[in-house]
């Protein structure tokens, strides 16, 4: 067992001591279950700032708002919000597939190697991308979170986008890496559509690689996909439910990534916006995702197991919202850049950790304490859901498993973490996409990034150096002003590639595999 993940069981280990319970209907005697119940609740290209909650703070720590939050309606989020903890530090890889599989193995994408979004049909690695890089995903013999947690007894669920594998391997299928149940999930990461009248793309002309699977009660009907998946959630824990066993709901929304379909039951509140109709559909979607999450809270209270039930709420990657140029302050504002970038917007995403009803009585929330109302300004990322919730399952995860991440036991209930570095490493050698051929590293207040070859900024490799406290708005290039810095952030850099094995591009078209373009001290 990694010494990181020793001490993430170590740090939680006593919450399993006693035995723990779920919250029944008030007609009904309690019954004691030996774990809680876990629901990740992931959306797809939601940035940090695609929401009515704000997560950025002010010079005193003091949550602000910006013009977008005024702009996104969402009062489930709000209220999951106002009782647990948020994050506003907490970070991704900048595009899907890597960090999918990141919240799957515990691991940082460097090490896992799925550094790109994986196209379904074709190896994406771009014409300088190491040919090693893992497009095939995850494999059936691969340590994943619900296989781990389906070994220690839970019941596991996954519903809506998967994205895991292309169309021709095995982990394609949740199935096949450790879920007991899949609904809708499959290779590909955008719906052929999120219409019912248009049967989520199975049978059209346009973007029928793309049908979503599963759904078939409800094609020509008026059902928008957030809802269809919502009520498939419901009817899968049902089951689960009448298990008596805990369960584990892998909660992946298809929303909000293009096609942006307007959600008919959202749009008039967003027609006066005086935005383009691509981004006023793309609000709608936000606030469909939200009254699922809604649902889902409604549900679970209504099932009597909500008291017992933790969850996680995040995005996969900065933002994807139609407004303005990925590199521009736009559809993050005030942070630079989206989807697929090196700069904040796109890397940043909302996390909200939460009781799905905070009762300080129940024995399980007194063992497992999470601040209400609360922001956690020290930087996370989702390498460490693995191990947070693997560890509080009591779940046995297999020595040769390396586990990056780290337990969240103590940032949820609202401390510093003294145990864990300040830290993220962004590792991203493809090309063609938003930002080619880069890694970028935090620690502390700084971040470097690194830019292997020519773009349009430079005609050679180059750096770009930020104080994210000073200016968190990465709109000042220190690279050649602050040159001890720019050493010591690189030497970090170098480092934490070298410690995680990662594979690098390579040195032009006509390369052998092991001539590779290495990152380069300045």
């Amino acid at each position: 067992m990694s010494v990181r993940l020793s001490f993430a069981v170590a740090s939680v280990g006593f919450l399993l001591a006693a035995g723990l319970f779920r919250s029944m209907p008030s007609d009904a005697a309690e019954k004691d279950l030996a774990s809680p119940n876990l629901v990740v609740f992931l959306v797809d290209d939601m940035g940090v700032m695609d929401t009515s909650v704000p997560f950025l703070t002010d010079e005193s720590g003091k949550p602000k708002r910006y013009p977008l939050n005024d702009y996104y309606r969402t009062p489930n989020m709000v209220r999951l919000a106002e009782q647990g903890i948020r994050f506003n530090n907490f970070c991704a890889m900048s595009v899907c597939s890597p960090t999918r599989i990141s919240i799957m193995t515990g691991q940082n994408a460097a090490r896992h190697r799925a550094t790109n979004w994986i196209n379904p049909d074709k190896n994406n690695g771009g014409p300088l991308g190491p040919p090693e890089w893992q497009w095939e995903g995850l494999e059936k013999k691969d340590v994943t979170l619900p296989g781990v947690l389906a070994d220690s007894g839970y019941e596991t669920i996954h519903i809506g986008k998967a994205h895991f594998a292309p169309r021709a391997m095995d982990g394609a299928d949740p199935l096949h890496l450790g879920f007991d149940r899949n609904v809708a999930g499959a290779s590909f990461g955008a719906p052929g559509s999120y219409y019912g009248m248009k049967n989520y793309g199975n049978g059209q002309k346009r973007r029928s690689h793309h049908a979503v699977p599963h759904l078939e009660a409800y094609h020509g009907t008026e059902t928008f996909l957030t809802e269809a998946l919502t009520i498939e959630a419901k009817k899968q824990l049902d089951q689960a439910i009448e298990t008596k066993k805990p369960f584990f709901l892998h909660m992946a929304h298809y929303a909000v990534h293009a096609p942006f379909d307007s959600d008919p039951r959202f749009a008039p509140n967003y027609s006066e916006s005086g935005k383009p109709a691509n981004a006023q559909a793309f609000a709608t979607l936000i606030e469909g995702m939200d009254r699922s999450l809604g649902d889902l809270l409604d549900y679970l209270e209504q099932e009597g197991v909500a008291e017992n039930t933790l969850i996680l709420f995040l995005g996969d990657n900065g933002s994807d919202a139609p407004l303005g140029h990925q590199h521009a302050v736009a559809c993050a504002a005030p942070l630079r850049g989206k989807k697929g970038s090196h700069y904040e917007g796109g890397m940043r995403v909302p996390f909200i950790a939460a009781w799905a009803k905070p009762n300080a009585a129940n024995s399980l929330q007194q063992r497992f304490p999470i601040a209400v109302g609360k922001i956690q300004p020290q930087i996370a990322s989702v390498e460490d859901i693995f191990p947070t919730l693997t560890s509080l399952a009591g779940a046995a995860v297999p020595d040769e498993h390396v586990v990056d991440g780290y337990s969240l036991a103590k940032l949820v209930s609202g401390v510093h973490d003294t145990e864990r570095p300040e830290s993220f490493l962004m590792h991203y050698p493809h090309a063609p996409h938003r930002s080619d051929y880069f890694t970028s590293y935090r620690d502390g207040d700084w971040k470097v990034v690194y830019h292997y070859v020519p773009s349009e900024v430079s005609n050679d490799s180059h750096y770009q150096l930020f104080n994210l406290v000073e200016d968190p708005f990465e709109s000042t290039d220190l690279s050649e002003t602050e040159p001890v810095e720019l050493q010591r952030m690189m030497a970090r850099l170098i480092e934490e590639l070298e410690s995680h094995e990662a594979l690098y591009p390579l040195q032009n078209q006509d390369s052998k595999p092991t001539e590779v373009r290495r990152p380069k001290m300045p």
